[in-house]
């Protein structure tokens, strides 16, 4: 049976983190020239940081003028073959072309190469070449070459921990080496054996404390550190009020940074306040000064859907695959296009979308393998129309809409849907609904009761799965430690389920905090 259980809200979350992580990782560790800087060769000239922060606002034409400036003086500086590298890899991400990837990745041996002339006493040389690594890591991993830029991960982890102990002193180690360490700490459990093998350690809470201290010594990295640190905590853990305040407060202070613009919207979305990130969206700059980005045109279709526009959120689905001319969240977007129609009550003309899944796109991300599967089973007749409403509210419930999802559910109750997983998911939805407008207590009863059905029906595991993983919240933010232990395990104990990679990493940096 087809799964319902906040796809919306997972979807973006899935696209965003995985664009965010590659545009985030990759910040530069340029700097005010020092003496240091004169000694290892690296020439952080003013044009070069201009550079710098140009990439980081998605300003890329300009950013390669400056760039090409620079190497008409002096094409053998280092700094410049890292910042072509930075980026190309943020091209790459956003527009996925696949010939420009081709050339990227030819030209990432010769960057490395220039980079590898630089002192053996210079802090730069094993940092350099380490984050050029994870630059051709995220975009193979984008590309779907994942063998090969796992193992380009594991070589950057290994500079960088070289690195370390070569200049322990030098702080902007911290930036890349810290969020790796996150990153090692939150792979699921299954795979750790292998983490072991390969000889890579660390956890979250090193990760975080290192990120941590490079925004306490390093004021030119400090909003850098700080970025990466609100992103982790945004979709791996926990925001923070102080938190959530900042992610609003720097696009605001940053006006012509769609970088930040994009962060905020999509991490608003997240926390269910589409409303509010729909204002980041529209301020959003644009122009010929910045690259394309028509995934912007995706996140307002999510917006619109969530908030029961169908037909606007129709527009904006096609005029995103209009212009874009990836391989990615095409078949995603033709399924939400069905969406769209099917839930306005115009199924013949929906089905069409569904033909169009199965024809043209790629299957790479997760997004785009569940639109191949609604469609499989919509043909199948597994989706029955009774499922409607409990879309509906789901959306709305991913939007911050939770008046209008509480509607929506009064008009139905368990017993208006005939199988175990409609059972466990209309339970599932009420207790989101309830949890989520601040009536805790009468959450809990929906919850357990969907974790009872996701128990007796290996289809439904998902909803039991995450509805463990809310209980084990509700416990935590009691103070009932024990119960919140007891739940975030009982998550991770599901197979099989296709949000098993997501709940564990939660429930497991859960149970970090809570000392187990």
């Amino acid at each position: 049976m087809c799964s319902t259980m906040s796809r919306s809200h997972s979807e973006i979350k899935y696209a965003a983190f995985r664009l965010l992580m590659c545009l985030l990782l990759f910040l530069l560790t340029s700097r005010p020239v020092s003496a240091i800087d004169e000694q290892s060769d690296v020439i952080f000239s003013p044009k070069l940081q201009k550079a710098y922060f140009e990439i980081q606002k998605l300003r890329l034409p300009a950013a390669r003028e400056l760039i090409d400036d620079e190497r008409a003086i002096n094409a053998a500086n280092p700094f410049i073959a890292y910042l072509d590298s930075y980026a190309d890899l943020h091209y790459l991400l956003i527009a996925e072309d696949r010939t420009r990837y081709k050339i990227f990745t030819q030209q990432q041996d010769k960057r490395l190469d220039l980079v590898g002339k630089l002192s053996e006493k210079s802090p730069y040389k094993r940092l350099f070449q380490a984050d050029i690594r994870l630059h051709s890591a995220f975009a193979k991993l984008k590309f779907g070459n994942e063998v090969s830029g796992s193992w380009e991960i594991i070589k950057a982890y290994r500079l960088l921990e070289d690195n370390r102990k070569k200049f322990p002193a030098f702080t902007p180690t911290l930036k890349s080496l810290g969020l790796l360490h996150v990153l090692i700490g939150s792979i699921p459990e299954n795979y750790t054996w292998i983490v072991k093998i390969l000889g890579l350690k660390g956890n979250i809470a090193q990760g975080i404390r290192e990120l941590r201290e490079v925004v306490k010594e390093e004021p030119f990295f400090k909003q850098e550190a700080e970025l990466i640190d609100l992103l982790l905590h945004a979709y791996s853990l926990q925001l923070s009020p102080e938190q959530q305040a900042r992610i609003r407060q720097w696009p605001r202070e940053q006006p012509d940074n769609l970088l930040l613009h994009f962060f905020a919207t999509t991490v608003l979305m997240k926390e269910n306040r589409s409303e509010e990130a729909s204002h980041f969206l529209a301020d959003a700059p644009a122009g010929k000064e910045y690259m394309p980005f028509p995934f912007l045109n995706y996140l307002r279709g999510e917006i619109a859907l969530q908030s029961g526009d169908y037909e606007e959120s129709f527009v904006f689905y096609n005029r995103f695959l209009k212009q874009y001319a990836g391989f990615n969240y095409i078949k995603d977007s033709y399924s939400k296009m069905f969406m769209c129609r099917w839930l306005a009550g115009r199924d013949q003309e929906a089905a069409t979308y569904l033909q169009k899944v199965t024809q043209t796109g790629s299957t790479i991300v997760e997004a785009d393998q569940f639109a191949e599967r609604i469609a499989k089973e919509y043909g199948e007749g597994k989706i029955s129309p009774r499922q409607k409403v409990l879309y509906k509210a789901r959306y709305a419930t991913d939007g911050g809409y939770f008046q209008k999802a509480a509607d929506l559910m009064k008009a139905v109750s368990e017993k208006s849907f005939g199988t175990t997983y409609e059972k466990a998911e209309f339970n599932y939805r009420m207790a989101r609904i309830l949890q989520k407008s601040g009536r805790i207590s009468e959450s809990v009863p929906f919850y357990d009761r969907a974790l009872m059905l996701g128990q007796t029906d290996p289809a439904a595991s998902g909803f039991a799965a995450s509805s463990a993983l809310q209980m084990g919240y509700i416990s935590q933010q009691k103070a009932d430690n024990q119960k919140a232990v007891a739940y975030f395990k009982r998550a991770m104990s599901f197979k099989k389920h296709e949000y098993k990679n997501s709940i564990d990493n939660k429930a497991r940096a859960a149970l970090t905090e809570l000392g187990q």
